[in-house]
This record gives C-alpha cells, structure tokens and sequence, in this order.
C-alpha cells in the first residue's frame, strides 16, 4: 500500500535498524581492513575516521546499510551489496544516500525516486530510520 506525503510524494517502503556499538568496534578488532573493505565505501570509511569516534559513525552507517535493504525488502545480498549503499553529508551536513548501480536499478524497479535517511548514536548504540520515496 502506497501512503501519500505532503506535497505529493508517495512512501514506497520504509526500514530501521539498531546496532551496539561495541558490537562493531569488536568485528573491525578481529577482521580490521577485511572488514571495512567488504562493508563501507571509501567515501565512508574517510569520514568516519575523521572523527574523534569513529567506531559510533560506522555503526550509524551499518544501521543504514540494513534500514535501507529493509526498505527494498531485500536485505544485504544478491540484490543490494554492502558497497551498493553509501552515506555522505549535504550542505547542511545531513545524511543523504548515494546508490551504485545496483541500489540504482533496484530503486527504479520498486518504482521510488530517492530515499531518505535520518541517524542517531549515542556512546552505547546507533540507528538509522530510511525511506524509499516517489516524488
């Protein structure tokens, strides 16, 4: 079922996921570089390890990566691969979603525009709330 949005777009599908932090620091401890470079583009990997706490901007950025796939009702697989997401900052500063060819195809399938992204952390835990939308 399709829900109209002010001014006019349609939700297409919505996702969320919440992680431990710890959980991430533990498997970046075991599998290191074998780790980010399966789950985070480089676009991701520069910037959360820019900041003071990377471990919480990694967990973020999984929690979209699984609120997303959720959202397309396919989780991370053949469909859409960990690298088929990634989470850059507009002007603003906010999140936005940046599809590869994939993301982009499968967007298109399910019939939505863009989708939108909202995360949080706090020193324990870090979610992620997406939307596929049709402008």
């Amino acid at each position: 079922m399709n829900v109209q949005l002010p001014p006019g777009g349609i939700l297409i599908g919505l996702g969320c996921d919440l992680i431990e932090v710890q959980r991430i620091r533990e498997v970046l401890e075991r599998h290191g570089d074998r780790f980010l470079d399966r789950v985070f583009t480089e676009e991701e990997r520069a910037y959360c390890f820019s900041m003071a706490h990377p471990h919480k901007h990694l967990a973020a950025r999984w929690a979209a990566k699984e609120a997303i796939s959720k959202c397309f009702t396919t989780g991370i697989g053949a469909e859409l691969g960990w690298k088929s997401v990634s989470i850059y900052h507009g002007a603003r500063d906010e999140p936005l979603v940046r599809l590869d060819e994939k993301g982009q195809l499968l967007l298109h399938h399910v019939g939505a525009s863009h989708v939108q992204v909202s995360l949080s952390h706090t020193e324990t835990s870090a979610m992620a709330v997406a939307a596929l939308v049709r402008a």
